[in-house]
């Protein structure tokens, strides 16, 4: 029989990857995880049948409350508000049985769901529960938690628009990223849909565009602005950050930007610049992709 604490490691993987989905902040899901830890500890455990889908239920409801407050936060957060980037090259799905709301573009767009709604997705989608249960953590009837599913992914659907294949993500992204090298504005504009959008998260701690960048025109010229302007003493190197190629700018072995895109049919729909430090931190020292 596993002891408490094998029990709990056993199932650190899953709860950390509902809590940061559900909040999209590394640093909260490791705060829900050991305050469902210390739940666990003081539980009743002769009365828990299925310490997965207790733990799990733990950390769900524990999330729901969390976004209170980080709803609050976000509001008085200073410029555009990106999720933390994570590495997923030990874990490319972190703890779920699919990668699903794992991208930057996917966790940003979790942020116009309710809360139910965005615990439905989340467990139903990556990480398998049925609708019934779905509902007994979130306390609901199965048709409530069925209908909170179906909303979600209706609204993610409409809102994120076609996903390509990989294949034709990695072309289109080579395609970006040597135009961006180059220099070269119109084949820079040329990879970018027309209604591309560029969001710069720097958390009012150093320099970042305090507004969304929209056009294909302004957000080209903006990225070679950047790129001219801050690539003195930057190295970049391809890692795998939520499941996706991304961009890491180094300099004196310390992360200073991820740069990530979103990719439609049309080209890059949205560029996402991490710069705030504090979201950057689990990048220094981690290997890098060959591109």
């Amino acid at each position: 029989m596993n002891s408490p604490v094998d029990t709990f490691e056993q199932q650190r993987g899953r709860m950390f990857g509902i809590a940061y989905r559900m909040l999209g902040s590394a640093a909260e899901a490791e705060d829900i995880v050991q305050e469902a830890w210390l739940r666990w500890q003081s539980a009743d455990r002769s009365d828990v049948d299925e310490p997965g889908a207790y733990l799990a239920t733990i950390v769900t409801r524990l999330a729901l409350t969390a976004l209170d407050s980080a709803r609050a936060r976000r509001e008085v957060y200073v410029g555009p508000w990106l999720p933390e980037p994570v590495s997923t090259v030990g874990d490319p799905t972190i703890g779920a049985e699919r990668a699903e709301a794992m991208s930057l573009a996917v966790l940003l767009l979790l942020e116009r769901l309710t809360p139910p709604e965005r615990a439905a997705y989340v467990l139903h989608e990556a990480f398998g529960y049925s609708f019934r249960q779905v509902a007994d953590v979130l306390d609901t009837t199965e048709a409530n938690a069925r209908q909170l599913g179906s909303r979600a992914r209706a609204h993610l659907d409409r809102e994120r628009g076609v996903v390509v294949t990989k294949v034709e993500r990695d072309r289109l992204l080579a395609a970006f990223l040597a135009a961006a090298q180059r220099g070269d504005l119109a084949a820079l504009e040329a990879t970018l849909s027309h209604d591309v959008e560029s969001m710069s998260d720097g958390g009012g701690v150093v320099s970042a565009a305090r507004k969304v960048v929209q056009g294909r025109e302004r957000v080209a010229v903006l990225i070679l602005g950047v790129l001219e302007k801050f690539a003195q003493g930057i190295e970049t190197t391809a890692v795998e950050a939520n499941g996706e190629l991304a961009m890491l700018g180094m300099r004196d072995g310390h992360p200073v930007a991820l740069w990530t895109v979103d990719i439609g049919p049309e080209g890059v729909r949205r560029l996402m610049i991490v710069l705030n430090p504090e979201k950057l931190s689990r990048f220094g020292g981690l290997p890098s992709r060959s591109w």
